[in-house]
């Protein structure tokens, strides 16, 4: 398949950036994309400056592009973390996210990555959710958000919003169904040996 007619997913690395939110999707995805190239995706990570960044718990994970200089996108996925919490009131990231809005088809974050969508108006008048220590920030950021408390991901079309942490590993499984096939999901999911059980 041509480089062109390759379809990119991008996921935003940002300091102080939960771990999981970032790597759990990556994993997915990566495994996706390299051992299902005819299905025509890629996935790669942004940081603002393409510098290696810092997340949350001590882990330094670099950047393959800067975020000025990234291939065009068709699915972007912005993380949370502690990170997120200066980015709320940070003009310039907010104005990044909404210019990618209006270029980027399908918008996705993880835990507290859609306080930062909601903070940019991105989530006016639609269902979202969050990590569930931030669900009530997420209603005060903007009253009209639908908030759904009790779900792992919901998708509204052309945003689509994750709980905490660990439910960006169940979205990117939903991206992979969306995007590809619900077989290929299951593929991914058996590949990365993904099968939860309730602890005992």
């Amino acid at each position: 398949m041509g480089e062109e007619n390759v379809k990119r997913i991008g996921i935003l690395l940002f300091p102080d950036v939960e771990e999981l939110d970032a790597v759990g999707p990556w994993e997915v995805l990566s495994y996706w994309t390299r051992n299902f190239p005819a299905d025509g995706w890629q996935v790669c990570c942004l940081s603002p400056d393409g510098e290696p960044v810092t997340c949350a718990k001590g882990l330094t994970i670099a950047a393959h592009h800067a975020a000025a200089e990234a291939p065009a996108l068709d699915v972007l996925l912005h993380p949370g973390g502690q990170g997120t919490r200066p980015q709320l009131t940070d003009g310039r990231h907010l104005e990044w996210v909404r210019e990618q809005r209006r270029t980027v088809p399908l918008m996705t974050s993880v835990c507290t990555g859609s306080l930062v969508y909601a903070a940019a108006g991105l989530l006016a008048g639609r269902p979202a959710t969050t990590h569930w220590a931030s669900l009530e920030r997420l209603a005060e950021l903007d009253p009209t958000i639908d908030v759904r408390a009790e779900e792992r991901f919901v998708d509204d079309g052309d945003v689509v919003t994750s709980a905490g942490v660990s439910a960006g590993i169940d979205m990117a499984l939903h991206l992979v169904s969306r995007l590809a096939s619900p077989e290929r999901a299951r593929e991914v999911r058996r590949g990365i040996q993904y099968d939860p059980r309730p602890p005992v």
